[in-house]
């Protein structure tokens, strides 16, 4: 799950970028209402996190831009402001989730999860696929009656095919859901948890389609 923090407070910043990332998401931050809308414009982000009180403007007007454009990434304000006309406001305004400061980490990313989980019309937080039952809270799953553990970045790989099973993943897709902006990608990261996955899920669970990507081994094949 890639996720953009929109935020100018720098402790807190990157605060939630390295307290999300245990929740296994990638995130991207940016501290002001321009490099926002700059970055929703030209990037494919699965929800974000959206402070009121920026430098150089309104959340609200980066809500309204992404709203008259027509896109739907799921955001959840966070904010100080957070009395019942700012909420109101917000939620009217396009927000699909509102929070005050301060909040709980876990929480948060709870109903980061959950907001995005709707925007794909998904109701259940378990992803479940060919015996194997994904837990995002957790970062664990049950395949076959056994619980397995996952590295975060495993797992990141495991829920995107889990998300769509029938689709092709291209490894640069894949890298975009390990790596944010400011991490170096590895060069063979992705085959590399490929690697692991299968020795923990079976050699057929996920399939490599040659010379496009990877997607999760369907029943007749």
């Amino acid at each position: 799950m890639r996720v953009l923090v929109v935020e100018d407070d720098e402790v807190l910043r990157d605060g939630l970028s390295v307290g999300l990332s245990l929740h296994a998401m990638t995130v991207d931050t940016v501290e002001r209402a321009d490099d926002a809308r700059l970055a929703l414009d030209t990037s494919d982000f699965d929800a974000v996190v959206l402070d009121l009180m920026l430098p150089d403007g309104s959340g609200l007007d980066v809500l309204s831009h992404l709203r008259a454009r027509a896109h739907h990434v799921p955001v959840l304000v966070l904010t100080a402001r957070d009395g019942i006309t700012d909420r109101i406001a917000g939620l009217d305004g396009g927000a699909d989730d509102y929070m005050g400061k301060p909040f709980d980490l876990d929480e948060l990313a709870a109903r980061l999860r959950a907001i995005a989980r709707r925007s794909v019309g998904r109701s259940s937080g378990t992803l479940s696929y060919r015996g194997l039952d994904l837990d995002p809270a957790r970062m664990t799953g049950i395949f076959n009656g056994v619980e397995l553990r996952f590295s975060r970045r495993e797992f990141a790989v495991l829920s995107a095919l889990m998300e769509q099973p029938g689709r092709i993943f291209a490894r640069s897709e894949l890298e975009d859901r390990l790596y944010g902006w400011q991490e170096e990608v590895e060069s063979n990261a992705v085959e590399v948890h490929v690697h692991h996955l299968r020795a923990k899920l079976g050699s057929t669970f996920i399939e490599t389609v040659r010379g496009v990507g990877y997607r999760l081994r369907g029943e007749n094949r």
